[in-house]
């Protein structure tokens, strides 16, 4: 299997619409982690992302098979343009079928390259589904984002490049994972020229695919992916990708949404380029390694796997990326509720700490709860700090690990309704389109009273919601079962300290 992969990759056609993208030491990085530590420019890819390399090697191999006409995927975004570019190029119509919550610029891009958009469904899943149908009506052969070893080749041109742009030591690789199309085809070209780098993917925490399958030692189906990195939000890895890395792969890291905003943001400092979320996965794995492992002086790459993001995302990205560096932290600080608390409990933190949020309504005579964000230098100052404010008398709450405060309940501090009674309180998540919202309220609050509600907008496919829902015991589980039939990924957040720090 090996020998086939490394043939392929070698005979990969892909400059036709390609560029070898530079290899660029990263001077600010590798100071602050004390290693070597260089960024593999994908991002810099004529459709911001190297999908375009395994897309194009496909259809060309097809159209050496014989008379190639037209060709159907499925994609909410890089995969689309990759697809769309090898069909320009190629002379041959390419229809693609993207979620109706595909960002519009992404839409448009594949249409601005001469191919067919077709918005179908909610998801990946939807989209993917109606191009298979469309692939049996048409006759056009699926061109398929990772699950197949052209692919594959294709993309393990990224890692041929690395071997001609760094032939001196490399201890470590790291590449970001979704349908594991490209660490697969990087993986079996490494080990085949330079088997002692040890190759290291990385994954959301919550979109893990590959890992949990390879610590199982089969393919698992995610209940649910998170949807921040929406590049890499993929239920089931891709079986061939799966072969490969339980082979090849040396490990595989998870990040948070903190994390890769940080690594964004790491990526911005050095490059004044902005990635995407699951474009920086690689940089926020490789911090983590490091920090994990306690290395020094060694040589590191991560991949840059693309830079489509919607610019109203970045809003998200830097109100994040603080708390992915660990350099703030969020608290709720019980004060007594008289003049001068605020100036008293500033005066505690003196130089440990900068405010850089307060958040506060008067709430009783005696007691004020208190949304802070603060400044710190790290996560040992972190642990510092809520010891000091601890031994100086002061009940804290570090809410910096806690996704609906983050979300949530920062933008909602200075109300409480003590009159309503059997308030549920939960978290969703919904597609994201116009009439969505209007859509969600319909259906969730039929039948019970919305006592609590808070949405913003984020700029990505899916809406983000927090809803109070007034809910007697004798109807709770009657409430479960509407819920599960609505289909809407939702979380019970009633037991959540924030909640009843400041809501409750």
């Amino acid at each position: 299997m090996t020998n086939r992969y490394i043939k392929k990759i070698l005979s990969a056609r892909v400059y036709d619409v390609a560029s070898e993208s530079p290899l660029e030491y990263a001077p600010s990085l590798s100071r602050k982690l004390s290693n070597r530590v260089l960024l593999k420019r994908e991002d810099q890819q004529q459709v911001f992302s190297f999908k375009l390399r395994g897309a194009y090697n496909k259809m060309y191999q097809l159209s050496q098979q014989g008379d190639l006409v037209g060709v159907i995927a499925a994609s909410a975004g890089n995969h689309a343009q990759g697809v769309a570019l090898a069909a320009k190029k190629l002379g041959v119509k390419a229809i693609i079928v993207m979620p109706r919550t595909t960002p519009a610029i992404k839409v448009e891009a594949v249409k601005a390259l001469g191919a067919k958009a077709i918005l179908y469904g909610d998801a990946y899943d939807d989209a993917y589904a109606h191009a298979r149908e469309l692939e049996q009506e048409k006759g056009y052969p699926f061109i398929h984002p990772y699950d197949d070893e052209d692919v594959i080749a294709g993309q393990g041109t990224v890692g041929l490049e690395i071997c001609r742009q760094h032939p001196d030591r490399v201890d470590a690789l790291f590449v970001p994972i979704g349908g594991g199309g490209l660490i697969a085809g990087v993986a079996v070209l490494m080990n085949y020229l330079r088997p002692e780098v040890k190759i290291i993917g990385v994954e959301p925490d919550d979109a893990n695919s590959m890992q949990l399958a390879l610590a199982k030692k089969r393919r698992v189906v995610l209940d649910q992916v998170g949807i921040f990195a929406d590049g890499v939000a993929v239920k089931q890895a891709g079986k061939a990708p799966y072969d490969l890395c339980k082979k090849y792969v040396d490990e595989v890291i998870t990040v948070s949404v903190d994390e890769m905003c940080a690594g964004i943001k790491e990526i911005f400092n050095e490059t004044r380029t902005v990635t995407e979320p699951a474009g920086a996965l690689a940089v926020a794995g490789l911090k983590k390694y490091v920090e994990r492992e306690g290395i020094t002086g060694q040589t590191l790459i991560a991949i840059n796997s693309g830079a489509n993001i919607n610019f109203d995302r970045l809003r998200h990205v830097a109100e994040r990326a603080e708390l992915g560096e660990q350099r703030e932290m969020l608290l709720a600080v019980t004060l007594a509720e008289k003049a001068g608390s605020f100036r008293t409990f500033c005066q505690a933190l003196g130089r440990r700490g900068v405010v850089t949020e307060f958040n506060y309504r008067y709430g009783d005579e005696q007691q004020a709860k208190i949304y802070a964000g603060v400044k710190i230098t790290g996560e040992s100052e972190r642990g510092e700090l809520l010891a000091h404010l601890t031994e100086a008398g002061y009940e804290v709450l570090d809410l910096s690990d806690n996704e609906m405060a983050k979300t949530h309940i920062r933008y909602m501090v200075g109300g409480r309704a003590e009159q309503v009674r059997d308030e549920r309180l939960f978290r969703f998540e919904f597609p994201e389109r116009p009439g969505a919202l209007p859509a969600f309220l319909n259906q969730v609050g039929k039948g019970w009273n919305i006592s609590l509600f808070h949405y913003r907008n984020h700029g990505s496919a899916f809406g983000r919601v927090l809803c109070g829902i007034q809910v007697p015991d004798q109807e709770y589980e009657r409430f479960l079962s509407h819920l599960e039939k609505l289909g809407f990924a939702y979380w019970n957040e009633s037991d959540n300290p924030a909640y009843r720090a400041f809501l409750l």
